[in-house]
């Protein structure tokens, strides 16, 4: 049986819930459940780890029996696991729904499998609705779970002839106040902000998330990569969280530590030298580039040494979006293979 119209209203329904639950380490999930004749009887998101998940958030706004023949559309397919919560997928199996149509499947060893079993109980199911959208949603928690390391954004701003700076090294500001505005939101949105020890010392950046001179309630932990020393008075020890400083350049190293901590995106903003090494590591996960209309010229590129030698060996990216910031253009891209490579991990 086809997606039905309204199920791809509640499908974008589900997904507007899912973003309301905390970033952590449960994936962020919506859950929209339908009358056998396509209204919503009642909604449901996850609130954050250990709380109910979100199929199971929204039958408990229904009444028992309530939800007998129903249908349930959730943004991530219900788990097959008990945790600090039971089965999602047995939960609705015990509840009586008819149908389950879900975006994406639960890459996860133990929580996976969850339609497997809807199945083999009588439910019919159907996946794939709106999977591009609920990736998204969650690229960070399915980076974590496929790969075993933080989701990893490296950003950069340049020239529009793709240069970082002027050759004196001045580059504040080639972005105007809408484009950096922007960048403090995406910083206030990631687990850890990383720098390598060159732009630390070079321009003694804070690292904080800020809304003009506030900070935003949220901060992401500073990471400073490199062995030189961190001087003792640098602005980074006026962060709300102690710095961490990794004496190495074994970058996989850096990201299975912070993914041990608990941080399931960073976000790289280290200047040009350490944006090449995690895109030539292949870490990318994202891409920003924030381009502003001006020409700068000279040798100070955006981008340095990626390991390509030639034409048949470029990176190939696939640009999900771009958006007007005032007078910059935000690119937004991702590796052209990021889908095969973590599904084949």
């Amino acid at each position: 049986m086809a997606v039905t119209e309204s199920e791809r209203r509640a499908m974008t329904r589900a997904l507007e819930l899912a973003v309301r639950g905390p970033r952590g380490a449960n994936p962020q999930v919506g859950a929209v459940f339908l009358s056998p004749d396509g209204e919503i009887i009642a909604e449901g998101w996850h609130r954050g780890a250990g709380t109910a998940h979100a199929e199971v958030d929204a039958l408990s706004h229904l009444e028992p029996g309530a939800a007998r023949g129903a249908t349930a559309v959730v943004t991530l397919e219900p788990c097959n696991h008990t945790g600090r919560t039971g089965p999602c997928a047995l939960a609705l199996i015990d509840a009586g729904v008819s149908r389950v149509v879900y975006a994406l499947d639960d890459p996860g060893a133990a929580s996976g499998g969850g339609a497997e079993r809807l199945r083999a109980a009588g439910i019919e199911v159907e996946a794939g609705e709106q999977a591009d959208a609920a990736r998204t949603v969650i690229a960070d928690w399915l980076t974590a779970q496929r790969l075993g390391r933080p989701h990893v954004t490296v950003k950069w701003a340049q020239s529009l002839d793709g240069r970082a700076a002027a050759d004196d090294g001045t580059s504040q500001w080639i972005t105007g106040p809408s484009a950096r505005a922007d960048v403090h939101r995406r910083r206030a949105a990631s687990g850890a902000i990383v720098v390598g020890t060159g732009t630390l010392l070079a321009d003694d950046p804070s690292l904080t998330a800020r809304d003009g001179d506030a900070l935003l309630p949220d901060q992401p932990i500073p990471v400073v990569i490199g062995s030189r020393d961190i001087p003792a008075d640098a602005a980074i020890h006026r962060h709300p969280h102690p710095p961490l400083h990794f004496d190495t350049h074994d970058l996989h190293a850096v990201l299975a530590e912070l993914h041990r901590r608990g941080i399931q995106r960073v976000f790289i903003e280290g200047g040009p030298t350490l944006a090449s090494a995690f895109v030539a590591a292949g870490l990318a996960d994202e891409i920003l580039v924030y381009v502003a209309p001006v020409l700068l010229g000279g040798a100070r590129l955006a981008l340095t040494d990626i390991g390509v030698g030639s034409i048949a060996e470029a990176r190939r990216l696939t640009v999900d979006e771009w958006m007007p910031l005032g007078a910059d253009l935000l690119v937004i891209a991702r590796p052209a293979d990021s889908d095969a490579r973590e599904e084949g991990s």
